[in-house]
């Protein structure tokens, strides 16, 4: 994800990816290798995300562009919240695009639930008009503190932050958060936990690659696919697992 104020150099999506790693994607071909139960890359609904990087974003163009979904970023902590999120959110649907909005986390600033609940009232919300997407939860490696790439949290304490962010959100807007995050993250800072695969759409990370890769514990299957960091869209590139139609249904909550 675009942080909105870290360097460059800090982002870890700043790995500068051969063009060719766009074309071993094969996107658009039907025989490009997925994780789990996807729709063929030629019909799956492609999308992206975005945050204060990208500013005010020509909404038609991307629409045009094939933008068919978007993430944008609300907040951050409890202390930040994307000045550009209001043209971008009511921007992104009033060209037709389905739109989400995602929280950053920084689990050693607060508790989870209270992170939530700022979240939640300031643009975090979910309601079933079929062009919502479910609140989402970027959960990656510490950008301000290299040293502390889990923020100083325990395996086990880290479990029950998302689970307290989770359960806030859920007790608020009625959905549980899809979780954006890597493997490798997942895996080092969580212990390889499954405990949110039952009930927790997966947005899996994963760049420069002809597919998703190993998914975290638990999840069989991811429902975003994070591609690349540039593309044809404004901001990051992503898939999502399904149909049109399947898309829609799941912004209604199905």
């Amino acid at each position: 994800m675009a942080r909105d104020r870290i360097p460059p150099s800090r982002h870890r999506h700043r790995v500068r990816i051969l063009a060719a790693s766009v074309a071993a994607l094969a996107l658009a071909t039907a025989t490009t290798a997925f994780v789990g139960t996807p729709a063929s890359a030629a019909s799956a609904p492609k999308g992206h995300d975005v945050s204060s990087h990208q500013k005010n974003v020509d909404w038609p163009g991307a629409w045009a562009k094939g933008a068919r979904f978007v993430y944008i970023k609300a907040t951050e902590s409890t202390t930040y919240r994307n000045p550009y999120f209001d043209q971008q959110y009511n921007g992104s649907r009033e060209a037709g695009i389905r739109r989400g909005a995602y929280h950053f986390a920084l689990p050693d600033k607060s508790s989870g639930a209270r992170q939530a609940a700022y979240f939640v009232s300031h643009g975090g919300t979910w309601t079933a008009d079929g062009w919502t997407l479910p609140p989402a939860l970027d959960v990656e490696y510490n950008p301000y503190d290299k040293k502390h790439r889990c923020y100083g949290l325990s395996s086990s304490r880290m479990v029950e932050w998302i689970r307290s962010f989770s359960d806030e959100l859920e007790r608020e807007t009625g959905r549980r958060p899809v979780i954006y995050t890597t493997t490798n993250w997942w895996n080092l800072c969580t212990g390889g936990s499954s405990a949110f695969a039952a009930d927790h759409a997966l947005w899996i990370a994963r760049h420069g690659s002809a597919d998703a890769g190993t998914l975290p514990a638990g999840w069989s299957s991811w429902t975003f696919w994070q591609y690349d960091n540039n593309g044809s869209l404004p901001g990051d590139q992503n898939l999502f697992n399904g149909s049109a139609g399947r898309l829609k249904a799941f912004a209604l909550g199905r």
